[in-house]
């Protein structure tokens, strides 16, 4: 699949960008010693990580159905921004143990300008590949490529903190500023990886599509119904990139099988054609069935 092979490309080389951003910033850090630079640093450790169980998930995911599998592998990647979240708090939790330590013993930033130019090219590039990944991973409706691309950026807004933060350290001579500033990087990342904890449990829960989709599937069906009575009992469930679209449809009793074959084969289609990833499940009941007059 075209699709398929460009996710793995995207997140096989968050990897690279990942370990480039990483190296940047330690780099920063050992030349400082600043401990707010050794918080953005270790939130790296934990981009490279969760890319490669990205790229591993979207892997999985775009596996064809199996025989313990018949309705696809599409929810890996829910596990993947799972682990990515859990990640997250566990970084944050680090950080704050650095920044306790640091509040006990302050020492001054060593070759400040250096390690504030070396932080700033890596947030400038992790926001580049942050803003890919997201566009890409929203046109292909990939849960794993957005969370990350979402994880990126929030190490963005962090190295922007952080290094205005430092900047004010730096100018009025508070030391304790450093170890503050880790500290309120730790608990904005720890929001964040809640907020992402929360999204992908709820796609792993069978989340109905949201009112917009579901108006414009409703839309589609009614258009593309014609020669049966009605449908009803419409239901919808997201699983990564794959929406499943089941409800009933409603067909004159002495219509033919294939009669109505034809008209759920038009559904199907248009469905398909304006719904990328939709699979459909049509119950065909007789005009006794209806539900309304």
């Amino acid at each position: 699949m075209p699709q398929a092979s460009h996710l793995q490309r995207l997140s096989y080389w968050t990897i690279i960008v990942g370990v480039v951003i990483l190296g940047l910033k330690f780099l920063a850090w050992w030349m400082t010693g600043s401990v707010a630079l050794l918080s953005d640093a270790m939130e790296s450790i934990v981009n490279v990580v969760a890319s490669v169980v990205t790229w591993y998930a979207i892997r999985v995911s775009h596996m064809p159905a199996d025989e313990n599998h018949p309705f696809g592998h599409h929810k890996a990647e829910y596990f993947s921004a799972v682990l990515e979240g859990v990640l997250i708090v566990l970084a944050a939790l680090l950080i704050i143990r650095e920044a306790v330590l640091a509040f006990l013993s302050l020492h001054a930033i060593e070759a400040p300008v250096a390690g504030l130019a070396i932080n700033a090219l890596a947030a400038i590039g992790n926001g580049l590949w942050a803003a890919i990944l997201m566009r890409e991973g929203r046109k292909a409706r990939s849960p794993a490529l957005v969370a990350d691309g979402r994880h990126l950026w929030t190490d963005v807004v962090t190295s922007i903190g952080v290094i205005a933060g430092l900047v004010l350290a730096l100018s009025t001579g508070w030391l304790w500023l450093d170890p503050l500033i880790a500290i309120i990087v730790a608990v904005n990342i720890i929001w964040h990886g809640w907020q992402m904890l929360s999204s992908s449990v709820q796609g792993l829960m069978d989340v109905a599509v949201d009112p917009a989709g579901i108006a414009e599937i409703e839309r589609i069906i009614s258009a593309n119904s014609e020669g049966a009575l009605e449908f009803h009992d419409l239901k919808t469930r997201e699983a990564g990139r794959a929406r499943f679209i089941e409800f009933h449809l409603v067909v004159p009793s002495e219509m033919t099988v294939e009669r109505s074959h034809n008209i759920c084969d038009r559904i199907e289609h248009a469905l398909a054609k304006t719904i990328p990833g939709s699979r459909v499940v049509i119950h065909v009941e007789p005009a006794h069935k209806a539900k309304h007059a």
